[in-house]
């Protein structure tokens, strides 16, 4: 997995059964069951006759994931905003941390594992233990659209000060204003993810 997050293995790499178990001296059948674990999580595709491979998002796959998401985290800050304005430390620490990532020059690996987590905070602190489980089995795959194309915003802190309405809202207890800001959060991630797989199709096209 971290091979394949790293970008170490590139999205459309065959993962050869036979090769990995050599390199790491097993059988094939824990290897086939780790990939098939790996397909579970949304980064590697099975096609028939021709084995596994790190999965490829189209710009539609990735439309549909953002949706969802948005779907569950609008949710989520609705229930955490009226219910646990205990989890606002956490998200503070969250923001703080992306800013201090883009202070430093961190790679986009860690800036999106933090970006996650603050989601991921959300997502445990509605109290719904359905959107966090649909949560973490789809982060892998959104971590991954994101690593492909390398960069969300030219300046690192957009990142972090992308979430700051969302956390404003949350500690003002308004809700509403906290669903339309996740909303928006997601949305424009969307939008910009699309933007760049789209581009990076027509690169590999021409």
């Amino acid at each position: 997995m971290s091979a394949i997050l790293s970008g170490a293995i590139r999205p459309g790499h065959r993962l050869a059964e036979s090769h990995i178990a050599r390199q790491m001296d097993l059988s094939r059948a824990p290897v086939r069951e780790a990939l098939r674990l790996l397909e579970n999580s949304g980064l590697v595709e099975y096609r028939a006759n021709r084995g596994f491979f790190v999965r490829v998002n189209s710009a539609s796959s990735i439309a549909d994931l953002y949706e969802l998401r948005i779907v569950i985290e609008t949710a989520a800050v609705r229930a955490l905003t009226l219910t646990n304005p205990q989890a606002l430390p956490g998200l503070r620490a969250k923001v703080a941390e992306l800013y201090q990532l883009a202070e430093t020059g961190a790679d986009m690996m860690a800036h999106v594992t933090t970006d996650m987590q603050f989601h991921r905070l959300i997502c445990e602190g509605s109290g719904n233990q359905r959107f966090l489980q649909v949560f973490d089995q789809i982060s892998n795959e959104t971590k991954l659209g994101l690593l492909v194309i390398g960069r969300l915003y030219d300046d690192p802190h957009r990142m972090a000060e992308t979430h700051e309405p969302i956390v404003d809202a949350i500690a003002a207890g308004d809700a509403d204003a906290a669903v339309q800001a996740i909303a928006y959060h997601i949305g424009v991630a969307k939008d910009l993810v699309i933007e760049h797989i789209g581009k990076q199709q027509e690169a590999g096209e021409a």
